[in-house]
């Protein structure tokens, strides 16, 4: 089994309790302009948009499942599948490429086995480039969910793993 085909089918039996989603359209049901509400609301809540519950959006919003999909696929806010409580953010922007991002990038890759968007099996990490980070002058630049780390070297990538890989998962 390929290991698209194995996640894929690991992805299908997960259970997802809907009570959660049904909470927050009825909060919203009648609010003019509820979509984008009710869609950061259930990403909120789930750590992303679930199949069934995008579907159920659709049906109680009285909208087409497509309507949703576009929406879900045109930010870059919404995400599709599950992603890891710490989402890594490293710049790969001019300032930081210069100052050696590539390298930085590369370290992480190979620490934690995960590419660009790509989350951990443990649901621990994910993964991403971005273009900019908005601290230029603290390049090379990284990002573990909020917190901020610059200068970065491969050194302080072997710190900040084994950091956030003794946090317990809740």
């Amino acid at each position: 089994m390929s290991k698209a085909v194995a996640q894929q089918a690991e992805e299908q039996e997960v259970i997802i309790d809907l009570a959660k989603a049904n909470a927050i359209i009825d909060k919203y049901i009648d609010l003019p302009g509820n979509l984008m509400p009710v869609l950061q609301a259930v990403q909120d809540s789930y750590g992303y948009i679930p199949q069934v519950a995008a579907d159920l959006i659709a049906e109680r919003l009285n909208v087409y499942p497509s309507q949703i999909y576009g929406v879900l696929t045109f930010y870059a806010q919404f995400h599709l599948k599950p992603r890891g409580r710490f989402i890594i953010r490293v710049c790969v922007g001019t300032a930081c490429h210069v100052q050696g991002a590539q390298r930085i990038k590369e370290t992480f890759f190979n620490l934690l086995h995960i590419a660009h968007t790509e989350t951990s099996a443990d649901l621990r990490f994910t993964f991403e480039e971005v273009a900019c980070l908005g601290a230029c002058g603290m390049a090379p630049l990284a990002m573990v969910n909020d917190d901020t780390y610059g200068k970065m070297t491969v050194q302080k990538v072997d710190e900040i793993v084994a950091k956030y890989s003794a946090i317990p998962l809740d």
